[in-house]
């Protein structure tokens, strides 16, 4: 992809994101493993979020578009109670968390989040949603290691917490060397 491509897109998500005091519960029980796996590649804890709908690399163009009708659901949307729990691992190398509390709810926002970007004509590979928050991914060379960490996840189980903004989330994610990192582009609280 040339630069010129590249300042003609973005690539976004809708999501959900924890509040900070549930982020820092999850990072004090994933010390042992920050010390136990420092080759993996850890999330940062500000980018940490629960994905309702990833759109990929769109034109700037697009977002726009999206913004009025994202108000709008969020708008006449509730607030859902959420927790942070447990771990898992996809593919042996994507470690996460799990996500307990009102998934019913969780599950009616992420379709009417995907109706509403297809409502505005944006394609995007629209997959079934699998709560969780992603925290780390293994190298190739060293798969069991997400593993071994979702092990030492598994009892864990965070305190309840309110989601409150659906947020529209930009991602570096190819843009160069270094860690992935997110911003909002912007965030609605819900009504």
């Amino acid at each position: 992809m040339n630069a010129q491509t590249q300042a003609a897109t973005v690539r976004i998500f809708i999501a959900l994101a924890p509040p900070d005091d549930a982020k820092e519960e999850l990072e004090r029980e994933l010390r042992p493993a920050y010390e136990a796996y420092p080759r993996m590649r850890w999330n940062r804890i500000e980018d940490w979020h629960i994905t309702l709908a990833f759109l990929g690399e769109l034109p700037v163009t697009a977002v726009p578009r999206l913004r009025p009708p994202l108000a709008d659901l969020a708008a006449r949307s509730r607030p859902l109670e959420l927790a942070l729990s447990g771990g898992g691992h996809f593919d042996e190398r994507v470690l996460w968390t799990g996500i307990e509390g009102d998934l019913e709810g969780l599950h009616l926002l992420a379709t009417d989040v995907r109706a509403v970007v297809k409502e505005c004509g944006v394609a995007f590979p629209d997959r079934p949603l699998r709560p969780h928050l992603t925290l780390a991914r293994a190298r190739r060379n060293q798969p069991s290691c997400a593993v071994e960490a979702a092990a030492g996840l598994a009892a864990f189980t965070g305190r309840r917490w309110q989601a409150e903004r659906l947020h529209l989330v930009g991602s570096n994610i190819g843009r160069g060397p270094g860690p992935i990192h997110y911003r909002d582009i912007e965030a609605w609280p819900f009504g």
